[in-house]
């Protein structure tokens, strides 16, 4: 790995991405190891983690903390959709503006997401040689 060892370097993470990517895979993501991994291997020094808030869960957003993470929260819409009913909550938005926003504060971050929204966030950080690139995709 280069030189992330003394560079300030953060992570943005879109929970829900990652929970269901782990979740494909047969696994439960260990939150508490996943922060430990990212200060091990890139030298994050803080992890914003983006998810949905939902009333009762206070308890898991207090252990999130502890492991290190700083939460950012999107208020949650309950769909009803052919008869069944779940709860969204669409953090590609905040993510993409906080990274932008808290770019002057680092000197290198990774995007930790399944899909492919975070394009134009990639783009920019690339351009401004603010993404932090490992071979580890």
């Amino acid at each position: 790995m280069s030189n992330t060892s003394k560079n300030i370097n953060y992570a943005f993470i879109d929970s829900q991405n990652l929970n269901l990517g782990v979740k494909s895979q047969g696994w439960i993501l260990d939150f508490r190891k996943f922060r430990v991994y990212l200060k091990d291997q890139f030298n994050i020094s803080k992890a914003f983690l983006f998810l949905g808030y939902i009333a009762g869960n206070e308890r898991l957003y207090s252990k999130l903390q502890l492991f290190g993470y700083t939460l950012i929260f999107k208020p949650t819409l309950d769909i009803k959709s052919k008869g069944r009913r779940f709860v969204k909550g669409n953090v590609d938005g905040e993510l993409i503006l906080h990274a932008v926003v808290e770019s002057q504060n680092y000197d290198k971050a990774i995007i930790v997401s399944g899909d492919g929204d975070f394009h134009c966030l990639i783009e920019y950080l690339e351009k401004e040689g603010k993404l932090l690139k490992d071979n580890c995709s």
